[in-house]
């Protein structure tokens, strides 16, 4: 790979002056986001596990909680070496009762959503414009010595058992804050990750401790061009930040041999370099502690090594799916064939063509500002990626792009949503997006809007059920490529008037937006809230409410 130039790492260097740009404004919104950055609590990054050892192991086995998340986001009474050291003083003792000793010590995280105070009988777009409120959380309302991590400025959770901020979640929430008039969260909400990327190196999967040997979905360079093109937000102020994740996620990538890996980069045959998910750790999730260990008794493969594809499932964003198991996986039971999980074998399409969005911004930007030795580095490694994907991941039979098993050296056969991403990000050639909208057209638009994936394998990102952000990258995906090609356009349509339509039936019905739809296919069945996966539905929902949102007129 090509050498790129220099830069400073420092997370307090000043902001890249923009051309024409470095406004007042700028400059003031630049230093208040680095004092306000100061003032947050030091960063802590010590996990419920670190911090219980074997109280930890003990609560999760014993299934004190129903959720194993419950425990994990727990804010402690007492410091935590002063509750850990009670345990082991007291857990021999005759009649030691774990249950109550754990509510005495700990106190578990209010829900978001559960019992929302917007009013009854609002039109959908005005139900989401109010539950925004019950969706904010502030620094202020921080609880010390739990798992929460500490941020500078306000920001919007998911909802349900999900009560702090999440990486790929955030953006498709954001294009309804926009919409609904709070472009001041969306500008905080950048901030914030800004602010993880300047001192944990990344942004992890969630705002939890247990979250910070992983990430999610690249996805900041969007979320910067978002506030740039919504609000005048100058995107090249986070050029320092959006180069550190890209470090992140090519560590190791100047060094590796063909036909090699390391933590995120492969290293093809030919050279070419892409990109896999993965997990610094390879231990049971600490929010999934007793699933995983269940999962990985199934099976005759180390224990870490499926705790590390676990992982690294949920880096992706899709835990669980078809996607990342074995073919021919049928276990009697669902832990049965979660425990052929490969994710680490796998090429996945989203994730490099998420980079390669981040790489063409990268240039774009560095040129903006008079930066162009790092303009060319990045536009070189762009094309460079492009060109690996066309030749790998491109599949010209199934008209398509498949994820790719770099060990086996062969496309994974299956099909799922993930193939339209290298259109949201501007990727696909004209040719390959003509094609693939005549292939998702067959294969996976229902009357309910776009299946996850062709498999219906109770997992919760396949078939029958439908995810907000794979609508929204599926729509503005083919239209970006539908002024030139009208099955282009006419599948974005489709696509959108399907997802609108399953949203608002549900809410009609139920009163509510969720987290995912179970699709209806054909005939006069409605649509539902999904089915599938680890937890039960859950209400809120951030990304939902974004994505709809963001397709609905203002409420009269």
């Amino acid at each position: 790979m090509s050498a790129l130039p220099s830069r400073t790492e420092s997370p307090a260097a000043p902001p890249l002056s923009l051309p024409g740009g470095d406004s007042p404004t700028h400059r003031a919104h630049s230093a208040s986001r680095r004092a306000a950055a100061a003032l947050a609590p030091p960063a802590d990054t010590h996990t419920p596990a670190d911090r219980y050892e074997e109280l930890f192991i003990e609560v999760q086995r014993q299934r004190i909680f129903e959720d194993s998340k419950t425990f994990v986001d727990c804010a402690p009474r007492q410091p935590p070496e002063t509750i850990l050291a009670a345990y082991r003083a007291q857990c021999q003792a005759p009649g030691f009762d774990l249950h109550a000793f754990v509510h005495r010590h700990f106190k578990p995280q209010t829900r978001a959503c559960d019992s929302p105070t917007v009013e009854p009988g609002l039109t959908m777009a005005a139900h989401i414009d109010a539950l925004w409120d019950e969706l904010t959380r502030h620094p202020a309302h921080h609880p010390p010595r739990g798992s929460l991590l500490a941020l500078p400025h306000a920001y919007v959770v998911p909802g349900g058992r999900f009560v702090e901020m999440y990486y790929w979640d955030s953006y498709f929430t954001m294009l309804g804050l926009v919409r609904s008039g709070r472009r001041h969260l969306l500008h905080t909400m950048t901030d914030n990750f800004a602010y993880l990327i300047d001192t944990y190196g990344h942004v992890p999967n969630g705002t939890r401790t247990y979250y910070l040997s992983r990430s999610q979905p690249p996805v900041f360079s969007l979320m910067a061009e978002l506030c740039e093109s919504c609000a005048g937000h100058g995107a090249a102020q986070y050029l320092p930040q959006m180069r550190r994740e890209y470090d992140f996620w090519m560590e190791g990538a100047d060094t590796l041999a063909p036909g090699s890996a390391h933590r995120r980069v492969v290293a093809l045959p030919d050279g070419a370099v892409l990109n896999r998910y993965w997990d610094d750790r390879d231990t049971p999730r600490e929010e999934s502690w007793r699933e995983d260990v269940e999962t990985a008794a199934q099976c005759q493969r180390p224990a870490n090594e499926v705790y590390r594809d676990l992982r690294a499932a949920a880096e992706s964003g899709w835990d669980f799916s078809a996607r990342w198991l074995d073919d021919g996986a049928c276990g009697t039971c669902r832990t049965q064939t979660l425990s052929t999980i490969g994710t680490t074998r796998i090429l996945p399409v989203d994730l490099n063509a998420l980079l390669h969005k981040a790489e063409t911004t990268i240039a774009r930007l560095s040129r903006s500002v008079g930066d162009t030795a790092t303009a060319d580095a990045f536009d070189h490694r762009a094309r460079q990626r492009a060109e690996a994907m066309s030749r790998v991941l491109w599949n010209a039979e199934a008209g398509a792009f498949l994820d790719h098993d770099w060990q086996a050296g062969t496309p994974r056969p299956s099909l799922n949503a993930a193939t339209v991403v290298p259109l949201f990000t501007g990727t696909a050639t004209p040719e390959q997006a003509h094609a693939l909208a005549a292939t998702v057209r067959r294969r996976l638009l229902v009357r309910g809007g776009l299946s996850t994936s062709e498999t219906a394998s109770g997992e919760q990102w396949d078939r029958p059920n439908g995810w907000a952000p794979l609508q929204w990258m599926a729509v503005e995906g083919f239209a970006a490529y539908g002024a030139a090609d009208e099955s282009c356009r006419q599948l974005s349509d489709d696509i959108r008037t399907r997802w609108v339509k399953t949203v608002q039936d549900v809410y009609d019905h139920e009163g509510k937006l969720v987290e995912k739809y179970s699709l209806c296919e054909s005939g006069d069945s409605p649509s539902t809230g999904g089915d599938g996966g680890e937890y039960p539905l859950q209400d809120g929902f951030g990304w939902t409410n974004g994505v709809v949102r963001g397709w609905l007129d203002d409420p009269a």
